[in-house]
């Protein structure tokens, strides 16, 4: 039996790129704005991460061990959740099914967003809302008390292309990737959609007083 060794080693390379194109693409998020995920998570915290252990949380159907990154984590405020501090922050071991990596040195601290679970715990993944605290904007930082909460009966719909528009006039259009071809753009980093006193909702500019409050959803 005759056969190429370069056949056969480009066959085996072709085959180890799909896999690795399999595994990244394993998970996959769709962007949202600070809002609509502070709005969808059970809880918002900020926090220091101090500790990291690999855990088994029970077996799979086939009998596996279950394996999840456990952090420890020192809660410095909680924006959204129970009424307890939250301990332990729980995720996936690996990117490819979404879980997430964090700093434990206590040196950071994170902007945390995730599912709540049993014992005051929480879990997070890749398409939860996760940043340094330093890193997001003094309107993002204020909103998280007060202004994401008063939107959270709104909804806020992504432009991915033009033209596009609003449905209903309880929907704020977003229009950071479209305009400005990156996902937390001026309207993630400084705008809220809140309800206005006619039951529609509107961006807002949580700033220092604007000109103009309420922006037109057509000129976001």
């Amino acid at each position: 039996m005759r056969f190429s060794v370069n056949g056969v080693l480009c066959t085996l390379a072709v085959l180890i790129l799909w896999r690795a194109e399999e595994i990244a693409e394993a998970c996959s998020c769709a962007p949202v704005h600070p809002q609509q995920a502070f709005c969808n998570a059970d809880i918002v915290i900020r926090a220091k991460v101090v500790g990291e252990k690999e855990v088994d949380t029970g077996n799979d159907i086939y009998g596996n061990p279950i394996k999840r990154i456990q952090y420890e984590v020192k809660q410095i405020k909680m924006f959204k959740g129970p009424d307890q501090d939250v301990e332990s922050v729980f995720t996936a071991p690996v990117s490819a099914i979404c879980g997430v990596t964090l700093d434990t040195s206590g040196k950071k601290e994170y902007l945390i967003s995730g599912k709540a679970e049993a014992g005051g715990s929480m879990h997070v993944t890749l398409c939860d809302y996760i940043m340094l605290w330093d890193a997001m904007s003094p309107t993002q930082k204020k909103s998280l008390s007060q202004r994401y909460q008063m939107g959270c009966d709104c909804k806020i719909v992504r432009c991915p292309s033009l033209p596009c528009e609003i449905s209903s006039p309880e929907e704020c259009l977003w229009t950071d990737m479209m305009i400005e071809k990156q996902v937390y753009g001026r309207q993630a980093n400084h705008y809220a959609c809140v309800k206005r006193a006619d039951g529609s909702c509107s961006w807002y500019r949580g700033a220092a007083p604007p000109k103009k409050e309420f922006l037109d959803v057509e000129d976001p």
